[in-house]
């Protein structure tokens, strides 16, 4: 069977293209995205972009220039808000952006940045303030010379110009004057200013922004008061400011039509903001409130600039005589003033600057994929240029800025999808910023930048970030292009292949049949219609059958069914030895154990069997242990061993692969435990290979839990230390004394010496004997691990609750990676770099995944992301085991059903009935295959016949086979009996 390829996604955007878009159409774009195939939607697309797609930084003038008094440069709204001593209540307001990135005095350097990324296009601001100090002319030569200056930068550099005309800096004359946009006068200066940067710049600039994000100006300049001009007029006042706003649009684009377009042939728009938004259940209304958001935000603006001129109707609906009116001219006026349509999305406005009543009562979203659907279909299907997008980083985050990148990446894959699932026209897209500056209301408290800027310095120089370097090879790729190792392959694995499954523990049920009751009863047919014992009749006691317990039966009947060859299970100390030592012996617990493991090999299935599992109450220890010290106390080491050679004796002659501890976890474990768990170990090891091992045949080992850890930045070699670091605290450490040098891993103790030196922490780790070494050091057969995830790990504090102080790590979450409803990563290929890791390490080792899964919240739908999960993580290893040459014996799937393993199980578990889930089905493919082979090729191992369902189907039901055929032979005898005496007493009677 060859590997389920992800050539499906390639039908979609055939399958998923929108009908051609009309006004109001976008409230479909909620229902459409909860239909669409899970989860091969949500998986990464590797493609790239159109042919000619913009790639762009951008930057606006008050959050990087500096330079507030330089250059007979007028003061701003913003100058005079940053100046302003705050309230008292309100705390301190962030500093401004006097100096900031200090980009007026550093042109070439921020052009060296664009040069360095390789962008097409560079949006930037003017500032009105520094072209017209009062807001009016006369002009400001120093201030056209700037401007011209990084023009003809930029020209040298082959770089697009994308020129913001208003980015909410408005000369503070002009709010003293005129009281700012609130006044009917502003549209009209603002032409004039327009004007004088289309004579000026025209020449030279292609795509020109009449304004950015007009929302945030009027809603929080003249409506909430939060930001410049600080005014709190209510929402009438931020309504007519927004109404100027977009008659001072109107203007603008008709005077570039009108007197420039002929000449200069560029174009003019507008950038608008958006956040997304999702119903908090599909229902028709919630759609409708979440229609009602956008159309609040978004639409505001949008709908009479693409649209009709006029407000939306659930506006209009809803605001009464707060919403100011357009006569009919207005409304053509304004109908129609967009050559494209430009997209501001991110960190500014969404779950930044939108106040809540605007969600009304939904939930906030980060969708950039759907946000373009939903202006797609609102809006005719407009060209769309994204001007602005990206999140932000800790203030104090220097240059690997993982979580900054991660979204990036999603944005930009979402773009991705828009195109070619969508069928979005998107021709440009513009990472926001360039360079850190001063965040607006956040201050310097987050960067956002895709340079490094010390704002303590005096030189202010650029110094690339980790994004820098992802961003530069997107560009260089134009997108993320299929790479050879991102693909499945065919093979099949080697003949003898273990193909596994797991249960934490079996179902055990030692109660006797009413086979083996020696009691005698009546049946009391007449009163009471029950059975009464007979008080001193008894009958003879029968031995004990292994096929007296049903459950076995079950359970075996179950694996049967999944044609596995091997079945990995724990047994319970606890229970087994109540008391910790072999003074109580559980004798039928044993024996119900004995009874498992030869009925698993009775069917051909070859019991894995490990000698202790930690898990929540008292650590599956006996009490006793539990109580004193467990693993703390070196006697668990002894008692264990005594445990064992139990286990060897009873159970040995049908046990062929044995781990002593199952996934000891290292986070719950301390340094003293986890030295006397490689001493137990290490003791029943050698206990097996010296008394057992000749006469049993067995192999055995010890298994961990080996997750990957993936630096965050790969361009980071701080961050390659973290992920090496951490791969050591948590395979290494129990890893290293048994299939390495004996000792404990350099890494980790030089880690926690340099800790304990200087803060004075007093974690010991502690020392083995050289006996002790030589004791631990190749006490193994095989490596035996357990992989589930991948973790990405940075040395950059981000997020607190996320940061380990101890190791000095900060947890990342790659928001493109499909997680599963427990928020488990599924990432296929952290397995085979884990393979790769322990050969590496540790040679040429036999190695055994011993447990692979992922949850599924009990939801049938979910199970098909299992049915991802195990195709891609079987196919990676079959690379390893192809393509790196590691030494892999067997698979094994955790788990076996929902009752042991909620959520986990290849069998759900309800109203006592186990069901077969559709991964069930999917993984016996997969091993009725070995893997993955070539269409039309048939690969048989030594020994084998070619299997079919038919023949599992008598294979497994051989006593109803022989039964029947024991009725059919003595029917054939009867009637042959019958037709001989019929005819012998015919012979006589004649």
């Amino acid at each position: 069977m060859a590997p389920a390829p992800l050539l499906p996604l390639l039908l979609l955007p055939l399958l998923l293209r929108p009908l051609l878009a009309a006004p109001g159409q976008g409230a479909d774009t909620w229902a459409r995205f909860a239909r669409l195939p899970y989860p091969e939607d949500q998986l990464f697309l590797h493609d790239t972009f159109p042919e000619g797609f913009l790639w762009g930084a951008g930057s606006a003038a008050y959050q990087t220039e500096g330079g507030w008094r330089q250059g007979g440069k007028g003061a701003s709204v913003w100058d005079t808000f940053a100046h302003r001593p705050p309230p008292a209540p309100s705390g301190p307001r962030p500093a401004g952006g006097d100096v900031a990135s200090d980009s007026y005095n550093n042109v070439f350097r921020d052009a060296e940045g664009l040069r360095r990324l390789g962008v097409s296009h560079y949006r930037f601001s003017l500032a009105w303030a520094r072209l017209l100090p009062n807001g009016t002319a006369p002009a400001n030569p120093a201030g056209l010379a700037h401007y011209a200056r990084l023009l003809a930068r930029l020209r040298e550099l082959g770089v697009e110009p994308v020129v913001t005309l208003y980015h909410w800096d408005l000369p503070q004359r002009l709010q003293d004057a005129y009281g700012g946009w609130a006044s009917p006068a502003l549209p009209a200066l603002f032409r004039d200013y327009a004007e004088l940067c289309f004579r000026h710049f025209g020449a030279h600039v292609r795509y020109w922004l009449t304004m950015d994000n007009p929302y945030v100006v009027a809603w929080h300049g003249y409506g909430t008061g939060r930001l410049p001009p600080g005014v709190r007029g209510g929402p009438r006042l931020g309504y007519r400011a927004a109404h100027h706003l977009l008659q001072a649009h109107a203007k603008v684009w008709h005077l570039y039509n009108d007197h420039f377009r002929p000449t200069q042939r560029g174009k003019v728009s507008i950038a608008l903001s958006s956040h997304w938004i999702k119903p908090q259940n599909m229902t028709e209304k919630n759609i409708k409130e979440c229609q009602k958001s956008l159309d609040f935000v978004l639409g505001w603006f949008a709908k009479p600039i693409f649209i009709d001129g006029d407000y939306p109707e659930s506006m209009r609906s809803n605001l009464s005589s707060l919403l100011p009116e357009f006569s009919e001219a207005e409304k053509k006026y304004i109908k129609g003033t967009a050559d494209f349509f430009a997209l501001s999305f991110g960190a500014t406005l969404s779950f930044q600057l939108l106040d809540s009543h605007m969600k009304f009562q939904q939930l906030e979203s980060i969708s950039l994929r759907q946000l373009l659907y939903w202006i797609s279909r609102e809006y005719n299907n407009p060209q769309i240029f994204i001007v602005e997008n990206s999140w932000f980083v800790s203030g104090s985050t220097k240059r690997d800025d993982a979580k900054y990148i991660y979204y990036l990446k999603k944005f930009i894959m979402e773009t991705l999808k828009a195109i070619r699932y969508d069928g979005v026209d998107v021709f440009g897209y513009t990472v926001w910023s360039l360079l850190d500056g001063f965040e607006w209301h956040r201050g310097y408290s987050i960067r956002r930048g895709l340079f490094y800027i010390d704002f303590q310095s005096h030189d202010k120089k650029l110094m690339p970030k980790s994004s820098v370097l992802f961003y530069q090879k997107l560009i260089e790729k134009n997108g993320f292009p299929p790479l050879p190792e991102n693909q499945p392959i065919e093979g099949v694995f080697p003949c003898g292949f273990a193909w596994g499954i797991v249960d934490n523990y079996i179902q055990v049920d030692t109660t006797p049949s009413q086979f083996l009751d020696p009691n005698v009863y009546v049946w009391d047919v007449h009163q009471t219609k029950k059975l009464i014992k007979v008080d001193g009749v008894f009958t003879s006691k029968r031995k004990r059958h292994c096929v007296d317990f049903a459950a076995i039966r079950l359970q075996i009947s179950l694996l049967q069914e999944m044609h596995v060859t091997h079945f990995h299970f724990s047994l319970k100390w606890s229970s087994i030895l109540p008391l910790g030592n072999l003074s109580v012996i559980n004798h039928t617990l044993v024996h119900y154990y004995q009874c498992f493991v030869s009925e698993l090999l009775r069917v051909n299935i070859t019991p894995v069997v490990a000698l202790w599992q930690p898990m929540s109450e008292n650590q599956e220890l006996p009490a006793s242990l539990a109580k004193y010290g467990a693993w703390e106390n070196p006697e668990t080491v002894q008692a264990f061993a005594e445990y064992a050679k139990l286990c060897f004796t009873s159970l040995g002659d049908h046990v062929k692969i044995w781990i002593t501890i199952n996934e000891p976890s290292v986070k719950n474990l301390t340094y003293t435990a986890g030295h006397n768990l490689l001493k137990a170990h290490a003791k029943a090891w050698h206990l097996y290979d010296k008394d057992f091992r000749r006469s049993q045949k067995g192999k055995i080992s010890i298994a961990l839990q080996a997750d990957w850890v993936e630096p965050a930045c790969p361009f980071s070699r701080k961050d390659q230390e973290v992920a090496d670091r951490i791969l050591e605290f948590d395979i290494g450490w129990l890893a290293e004394p048994i299939f390495g040098n004996g000792d404990y891993p350099y890494i980790m103790r030089g880690w926690l010496h340099h800790r304990n030196s200087v803060d004075l922490y007093n974690f010991h780790l502690p020392y083995f004997s050289e006996e002790e070494k030589k004791l631990i050091q190749g006490s193994f057969d095989f490596f035996a691990l357990s992989h589930y995830t991948t973790t990405l790990v940075g040395w950059e504090k981000e997020d607190a609750l996320k940061y380990d102080h101890y190791l000095e790590v900060q947890m990342i979450n790659d928001i493109t990676w499909l997680h599963s409803p427990g928020r488990a990563a599924v990432v296929p290929w952290g397995l085979r770099k884990t393979l790769k890791w322990v050969k590496s390490k540790y040679g040429d080792v036999p190695i055994y995944v011993m447990a692979n899964g992922i949850d599924d919240g009990q939801n049938m739908v979910q199970d098909k992301l299992r049915v991802y999960y195990l195709q891609n993580y079987i196919n990676e290893a079959l690379k390893a085991y192809t393509l790196d040459n590691v030494n892999l014996q067997g698979y094994f799937v955790y788990s076996f059903n929902d009752k042991t393993a909620p959520t986990y199980g290849l069998y759900s578990y309800v109203a006592n009935q186990y069901e077969p889930k559709p991964s069930l089905q999917h993984y016996r493919e997969i091993i009725d295959n070995n893997g993955f082979p070539r269409p039309e090729t048939e690969v048989l191992c030594p020994g084998e016949t070619v299997s079919c369902p038919e023949c599992h189907f008598f294979r497994t039901r051989k006593s109803l086979l022989a039964f029947v055929a024991f009725i059919f032979v003595a029917f054939i005898v009867t009637i042959f009996l019958i037709s001989y005496y019929s005819k012998r007493a015919g012979r006589q009677y004649k």
